[in-house]
């Protein structure tokens, strides 16, 4: 669990060195905000709730929506849901540092790697997809 808040924590910490440094109490508040947003980006927070691999594949077979495996800090995986918008919601998010079962899911796919994000979606699994290749399987 410590891994998954890892990144936003050293990102606040940053954004309390930085923000002491400052002359101005108002340059402070703004390099406060920033690090804040930073971290909250990083963290767990942003993605939809993360389930086990095993219940999303159970409920990907029962919905047919795909299954979207991440990480925390993945600049890729932040831009697949960034790009998804409100339509994140739709997919079965998993996120392989606090499942195993999804990391050697992955792992399956890739060859041995745990390259994320990877998508599987009606038997088809897609390592990074193009933001509009899962929005078009979200809206089946």
């Amino acid at each position: 669990m410590l891994r998954n808040w890892s990144l936003a924590v050293l990102t606040l910490a940053w954004g309390v060195l930085v923000a002491t440094g400052q002359d101005r109490p108002w340059q402070a508040v703004i390099w406060s905000a920033i690090f804040l947003a930073v971290a909250f980006l990083l963290s767990p927070l942003f993605f939809p709730r993360s389930l086990p691999a095993a219940r999303a594949q159970q409920l990907s077979a029962a919905d047919g929506r795909p299954v979207v495996y991440w990480r925390p800090g993945c600049r890729y995986c932040l831009r697949l849901r960034f790009r998804l918008g409100s339509r994140a919601g739709r997919a079965h998010w998993v996120n392989i540092w606090s499942d195993p079962a999804g990391a050697a899911a992955v792992r399956a796919v890739t060859g041995g790697d745990e390259t994320v994000p990877t998508v599987v979606a009606g038997g088809e699994a897609v390592v990074n997809p193009k933001p509009d290749w899962l929005r078009e399987r979200l809206s089946r």
